[in-house]
């Protein structure tokens, strides 16, 4: 198994689209003095779980999806790099700087690894989630 170099993009609504969404206030500026309260997404025919994800792992060699499940990684502490793909094509995985929480479509591959000795996200997902695993035969993160 080879390392693969990956580039690494900055999350912005016009290179992140293809895989999900920002979670962020649109106009924020226009918005005045007030607080702000938006719902970015509504899930009515299923539960919610949030869960807190330490990652700790600086490569990984496997990607994974939930067929059914909307998923919310928002970076808490530390620095995280996000690999995503659309589909089982080692030339379609992507490395994000996970900077600002995101929202990852039904059935994106995805994975994490820490830029430094650990970091802290919040995941929201599906109450009950079916895991999909894919091993590319690349390593993927940073050493």
């Amino acid at each position: 198994m080879t390392f693969q170099k990956q580039r690494i993009f900055s999350i912005k609504e016009s290179y992140f689209k293809p895989y999900g969404r920002i979670i962020d206030y649109p106009r924020r500026s226009a918005a005045g003095r007030r607080n702000l309260f938006r719902i970015v997404v509504r899930q009515l025919h299923t539960g919610w779980r949030i869960a807190y994800l330490v990652v700790r792992d600086k490569v990984i060699d496997r990607l994974e999806q939930h067929p059914g499940s909307l998923e919310s990684f928002e970076p808490v502490k530390g620095r995280a790099l996000l690999f995503v793909a659309r589909r089982r094509r080692v030339a379609d995985i992507r490395c994000f700087l996970l900077d600002k929480p995101v929202i990852l479509k039904k059935g994106l591959w995805h994975g994490v690894v820490a830029l430094g000795e650990e970091a802290d996200i919040k995941i929201t997902e599906n109450a009950s989630v079916k895991c999909v695993y894919w091993k590319p035969g690349i390593r993927m993160g940073c050493i």
